[in-house]
């Protein structure tokens, strides 16, 4: 593969759009329409971000109507609709304009009265826009978060009815709409982050791309590790990460970087299903990738108060571990199958690569100017500029005024499901807010923990995964940050601890079965089980469910205590990722590991997870013992290898 051709971005964004939904074919007068408004609606947001601020309930309504009109033109309303928009859309868009334009009017009065004391025309409004969100949502998104989002919107008038943990007094009819539509709802905290941070940064993924600096990272990946053995796996590691830490959706990313990569993972040896999932679950990481984290982290810095800059910093090593699990995996899956990397020939020359190493000024610029104390919107927006001027030094990606205006629309475009998630998750943090059923969860949580905090810790996780399930990782992250996160902060457990614990978690019911939505989507490239797909995935990404009990127990690995104390966390909980993955891969010092130096590995690695001297000289005694069993097996050559593997396994 001597390069990333145009016809490959074509079809990896083909394969993009598939995964967001029914997207329409617009043509005509409508086409530049939606051209007009997605240009007009990003212009905007970059100019009040940026110079001239807005109240936030007028700017994050504006927010929600520029986005629900543009959804609401680009998506069916069902598979059998056709490409023309229909009066119903048009009925829609006109609602939701109307709904903005009554908020801004009546802005003054409604802070008062909305949740309170409403009027007969606030309910009309707030419910005319409810019914907007969850139709834009349901299209983008399918019916799972919708779904979800009215069970607890009945469970805001089942209350009384209810026993024990669940009950509360309820709430009228009037009462409840206009608090959910409200600021401490839908145009809560997730809406905010959609309007200031995730539009901007889909923005930037999108110039990216159109600038052939997105090209650049994968070309970069497939010269960096293309040659290596299993080299496509090692490739979409390092490329789905880079790219899915921008893209916001693990699913989309698993579709759009898949489309390239599991095909040439399949022609180096690996079965479909391995590939699938060793392709889901580097977009799932990419969730938590440094800098960006899928938009997660800009939630998580509304929510706690903690300083962007400092939850990247903290973020980092767990990411680093993530990611070095799943490439171990890999590796030893190329080893156990004797695979080899793509021919030298076929990859993009080295000298090639690095003599474009200037493509990546704008994720340098980025992470420089976040470090440096510049705000998030500001170092967003210069990234932004960056890709303009790196593309004119990018012979062929000049963007011109047509590639800018492509660029911008395609950001839109891409912005559009995620602002859908978000204001349908802020439907679900109002009704935690006025129930207090998220109050009554801490509560149960800390009677857990009286007992034991790894139960606790456990429970919480479970409960993280269980809401997580079927939802992109945005929403995903609102709501168990709003249920679990508070109640694990009650035990004693400092809140940036608590809520990457629930993040981390948030972002892997993304691979875990039953509804595991990245494993689906990329079953889906490769042809092979989606349910057997998920499994795989969960396997591989098995160290994401390790690592956050890790810094749980270690701190150091989120950055906190002494540079010695964080040094020698990183290094032991490296190894204890390396031992994990032979112990899951059956695989150790060139040799199949049986079932007792799987058992032996994996005891180490579980030991690991506490920084603790003596316990780390117990998991030596057993990684020793381990050794020593396994130097007694005669190793295995590349012939033995290829000819053991089996076609279609795991």
């Amino acid at each position: 593969m001597a390069e990333y051709t145009e016809k490959q971005n074509e079809k990896e964004q083909e394969a993009a759009e598939e995964a967001v939904g029914n997207a329409r074919e617009l043509r005509g007068v409508t086409y530049y329409a939606f051209i007009i408004i997605a240009v007009a609606g990003a212009l905007f947001h970059l100019f009040v971000l940026n110079f001239y601020p807005l109240e936030p309930w007028i700017f994050r309504s504006i927010h929600l109507a520029i986005g629900a009109t543009l959804g609401l033109m680009l998506f069916k309303g069902s598979k059998k609709s056709g490409d023309r928009v229909s009066i119903v859309d048009w009925v829609l868009i006109a609602a939701i304009i109307g709904v903005t334009i009554y908020i801004a009017v009546n802005l003054s009065s409604l802070l008062f009265r909305a949740g309170v004391m409403p009027e007969r025309w606030d309910v009309i409004m707030a419910t005319a826009g409810m019914i907007v969100v969850l139709e834009i949502t349901r299209r983008t998104s399918g019916w799972t978060l919708p779904i979800l989002a009215g069970i607890f919107v009945l469970y805001a008038f089942a209350g009384p009815y209810l026993p024990g943990l669940l009950y509360h007094n309820g709430y009228g009819f009037e009462r409840f709409i206009t608090y959910i539509f409200g600021v401490d709802g839908v145009f809560g905290v997730t809406l905010d982050v959609s309007s200031k941070y995730i539009l901007l940064f889909i923005l930037f993924g999108a110039f990216l791309q159109m600038s052939g600096v997105g090209k650049y990272f994968i070309d970069f990946s497939f010269s960096l590790a293309g040659g290596m053995r299993g080299g496509p796996a090692k490739v979409s590691v390092i490329s789905s990460g880079l790219m899915g830490m921008m893209n916001g959706t693990s699913a989309g990313n698993a579709v759009a970087t898949g489309s390239l990569t599991i095909p040439l993972m399949r022609r180096v040896g690996y079965p479909a299903r391995f590939a699938a999932a060793t392709e889901a679950t580097a977009s799932a990481g990419g969730q938590i990738m440094i800098p960006i984290m899928g938009a997660g982290a800009f939630i998580m810095a509304e929510i706690t108060g903690i300083a962007y800059a400092d939850i990247i910093i903290a973020a980092t090593i767990p990411a680093l571990l993530y990611f070095l699990s799943v490439y171990f995996m890999v590796d030893f899956q190329a080893l156990k199958k004797g695979m080899r990397g793509l021919p030298r020939k076929e990859l993009p020359p080295l000298n090639n690569v690095f003599k474009k190493a200037y493509l990546f000024i704008p994720i340098v610029l980025l992470i420089t100017s976040l470090l440096m104390g510049f705000s998030v919107i500001r170092s967003g927006t210069v990234a932004i500029l960056a890709c303009l001027v790196v593309s004119w030094m990018h012979p062929g990606h000049q963007m011109g005024l047509k590639r800018t205006v492509d660029a911008i629309v395609l950001g839109m475009r891409n912005t559009i499901q995620l602002l859908a998630v978000c204001a349908t998750a802020g439907i679900i943090v109002g009704v935690i807010a006025l129930t207090g059923v998220g109050m009554r969860f801490s509560s149960m949580l800390l009677g857990i923990a009286d007992a034991n905090q790894f139960l606790a810790l456990l429970f919480a996780m479970f409960i993280a995964i269980l809401l997580g399930m079927g939802m992109p990782t945005t929403a995903a992250y609102a709501v168990a940050a709003s249920v679990v996160a508070p109640g694990l902060i009650n035990i004693g457990i400092e809140p940036l601890l608590a809520h990457m614990f629930v993040f981390y978690f948030a972002v892997m019911s993304a691979i875990t079965p039953p509804v595991a939505l990245a494993a689906y989507a990329a079953a889906g490239v490769a042809g092979t089980d989606p349910f057997k797909t998920g499994f795989t995935a969960f396997r591989l990404g098995i160290a994401a469910y390790i690592v956050p009990f890790m810094f749980m127990y270690s701190p150091q690995l989120l950055m906190m205590g002494d540079g010695l104390g964080i040094a020698a966390a990183a290094a032991t909980a490296s190894v204890g990722i390396y031992l994990l993955a032979a112990a899951v891969q059956g695989w150790f010092f060139k040799r199949p590991a049986g079932p007792v130096i799987r058992i032996l590995l994996l005891s180490a690695a579980v030991m690991l997870i506490n920084a603790n001297i003596l316990i780390d000289a117990g998991a030596l005694v057993f990684i020793g013992a381990a050794v020593l069993l396994q130097r007694q097996q005669p190793a295995q050559t590349m012939e033995d290898r290829a000819a053991a593997s089996e076609p279609g396994s795991l």
